[in-house]
């Protein structure tokens, strides 16, 4: 295998040293780098689970997977950040005409750190998020073909596939609603820009940053208040989740070739966007009433809970409240995961080249 030059690897992070070692053996180093494309030889997720365990012990998720998966988790969450901050207001406030005029009020007053509030936070837990979650799904994956048909080589049904993802849905709502809390509070969190207001001294904000903001609730609204509306959101992520890796899996298979049994390139890109914009149109609306349930501070106490939330969301403005943000959640969707399964799909190859060496 062909060694890196010195001062091209002094350049790059670890993970990327490794990838690249793997890839020069192929000659292959140039197309991965540019397109980050899956070899040809990938697994995907409707694949067997061979070479993701070891007798009765699943490999762990290794440093370059994690890595990989946690950069663009977080690349992708704050690039589109500024079209969430959008969707929230959208959600949560009633004076929007629609999606171009929140842009320019938020804008207006606020300049563009207004689209920015909350990023921080965002950015680390989805991070991490974005590593756990596929994680889990493999091995959740792998355990379901073990249970159902006694070895975790067995190709897996869509039935296992959705329960699979339903699974990784469950766990991201435990270690991202704290976030999620804090994200939705500093998003609606109202401070004009200096240059903006008038001779009248600026009002302190109530949170000045997103550990302050979880510290205020939990100091105001105890425990519970980090999780409010949890229910929303493990409705929303178990549901979207399944979706979203069954309709991924279905494509792939769908698209792919007669003949070849790995999907390729533009076959993952398409699957995968696709994927994406179904799995976020069917959980808009629980999204909207998640984010109302969210932005219920202390002291107002608007919602009991997420039946109530709904129930009061439609009598006061009709059915339709619940598909605010609709549009912004398809448009940002297809993109963004385009990115996380043609990522998911080339780190599953270099594992894989690794594991089969052993």
């Amino acid at each position: 295998m062909r060694k890196l030059p010195c001062d091209l690897k002094r350049k790059l992070p670890m993970c990327l040293h490794l990838l690249l070692d793997a890839r020069i053996d192929n000659e292959q180093l140039h197309i991965f780098l540019v397109l980050r494309a899956p070899d040809p030889d990938a697994v995907h997720p409707m694949e067997t689970c061979k070479g993701r365990v070891e007798g009765d012990n699943h490999l762990a998720l290794p440093a370059g997977h994690c890595s990989v998966d946690a950069a663009q988790g977080g690349l992708s969450t704050a690039v589109g950040y500024p079209l969430d901050t959008v969707k929230v207001r959208i959600q949560t406030e009633g004076h929007y005409n629609g999606i171009w005029h929140c842009i320019q009020e938020t804008y207006r007053t606020e300049r563009v750190l207004g689209f920015y509030k909350g990023v921080s936070a965002s950015v680390f837990t989805v991070s991490l998020i974005s590593s756990v979650s596929f994680g889990t799904y493999r091995n959740f994956l792998c355990n379901i073909c073990k249970l159902r048909y006694g070895t975790a080589d067995a190709k897996p049904s869509g039935l296992d596939v959705s329960l699979a993802g339903g699974a990784a849905g469950a766990v991201r709502v435990v270690l991202m609603t704290p976030s999620e809390v804090a994200k939705v509070r500093m998003q609606t969190q109202r401070n004009p820009h200096p240059s903006v207001t008038s001779s009248q001294p600026l009002s302190k904000p109530k949170y000045r940053g997103s550990l302050h903001c979880l510290k205020v609730i939990a100091k105001e609204e105890g425990f519970g208040g980090l999780y409010k509306g949890c229910s929303a959101l493990l409705c929303r992520d178990c549901s979207s989740s399944a979706i979203y890796f069954l309709t991924y899996s279905s494509l792939c298979d769908w698209l792919t070739p007669a003949g070849k049994n790995k999907p390729g390139f533009l076959v993952v890109l398409l699957s995968g966007g696709s994927a994406g914009v179904l799995a976020w149109g069917l959980a808009t609306p629980l999204d909207v009433l998640k984010s109302r349930m969210q932005v219920d501070e202390s002291g107002q106490h608007k919602y009991k809970g997420l039946i109530h939330c709904a129930r009061e969301s439609i009598r006061q403005e009709g059915l339709k409240v619940l598909f605010k943000g609709l549009g912004l959640n398809c448009i940002r969707a297809f993109p963004v995961n385009m990115v996380v399964f043609v990522t998911y799909e080339a780190v599953l190859r270099f594992t894989d080249h690794f594991a089969n060496k052993k």
